[in-house]
C-alpha cells in the first residue's frame, strides 16, 4: 500500500543532536556556556527585558511629550458617495453587506455613512448607518429611500 504514519521519520542528516552547553572546555561551549562575559543577558533567569525597556535609560514613551486627547466613545464611519452607489448597482435595495461584497466598503468598516457627492439617476433604496442631508435629499428626489440601520 504505502508508508504508514507511524513509520515516518526525518531524512538522514535532517536532524541534529541538541547542543549541550556548559559541559566542560572540550565541548566548545563550556565555562560561560555561550553567554559571553557578564551583563544582563548572562544572568540566570534572563528571559529578555520588557517591551520598551532601554537598560535603565528613560524610555522613549516617557521621554516624549504627551499631547491631545483620544475620545474612546467616537464612532468611526466609512464614507461613500451616492453617485458611486448609483453607478455600481442597479435599481433596488443596497445595504452595507452588498457594498462590502462589491468591494466598495472595507470588510472591517464598523459603520457606513452615505454622502451626497454625485448624481442619483435611479430609484434605489439605500440602507446604511448614517446619511448626510444632501445624500438624503438626492435619494428622495430620485424616488429612492434612505433607511438608517443600527
Amino acid at each position: 500500500m504505502g508508508t504508514k504514519l507511524s513509520d515516518l521519520k526525518p531524512n538522514p542528516g535532517a536532524t541534529r543532536a541538541k547542543k549541550r552547553i556548559g559541559r566542560g572546555q572540550g565541548s566548545g561551549t563550556g565555562q560561560t556556556a555561550g553567554k559571553g562575559v557578564k551583563g544582563q543577558k548572562a544572568r540566570t533567569g534572563h528571559h529578555g527585558a520588557r517591551i520598551g525597556f532601554e537598560g535603565g535609560q528613560m524610555p522613549m514613551q516617557r521621554r516624549l511629550p504627551k499631547r491631545g486627547f483620544k475620545n474612546f466613545f467616537r464612532k468611526d464611519f466609512f464614507a461613500i458617495n451616492v453617485g458611486a452607489l448609483c453607478k455600481r448597482f442597479p435599481d433596488g435595495v443596497i445595504d452595507v453587506d452588498s457594498m462590502k461584497g462589491a468591494g466598495m466598503v472595507p470588510r472591517n468598516a464598523p459603520r457606513v455613512k452615505v454622502l451626497g457627492e454625485g448624481d442619483v439617476t435611479k430609484k434605489i433604496t439605500v440602507r446604511a448607518h448614517a446619511f448626510s442631508e444632501a445624500a438624503k435629499a438626492k435619494l428622495e428626489q430620485a424616488g429612492g429611500v434612505a433607511e438608517v440601520v443600527k
